[in-house]
């Protein structure tokens, strides 16, 4: 299934060190839009994989065809 991810709320507070306000907004813009997973639990195991930080929220809705 393909999801629209509209926004993603990382949990930054497990970092090695100082983040930038600017570097997680870049995280956070790169992981808007069309991702394909299987269900709403993958969809959330690509991102994190992809990305590297774990998500504290996350909005998105099932593009049906």
């Amino acid at each position: 299934m393909k999801y629209m991810v509209y926004d993603v709320e990382f949990d930054f507070t497990d970092s090695q060190g100082e983040i930038t306000p600017e570097h997680k907004a870049c995280i956070n813009y790169d992981t808007v839009g069309v991702w394909e997973a299987d269900d709403e639990d993958d969809l959330i195991e690509e991102i994190t994989a992809s990305t590297g930080w774990c998500i504290k929220n996350i909005d998105y809705e099932v593009q049906l065809k």
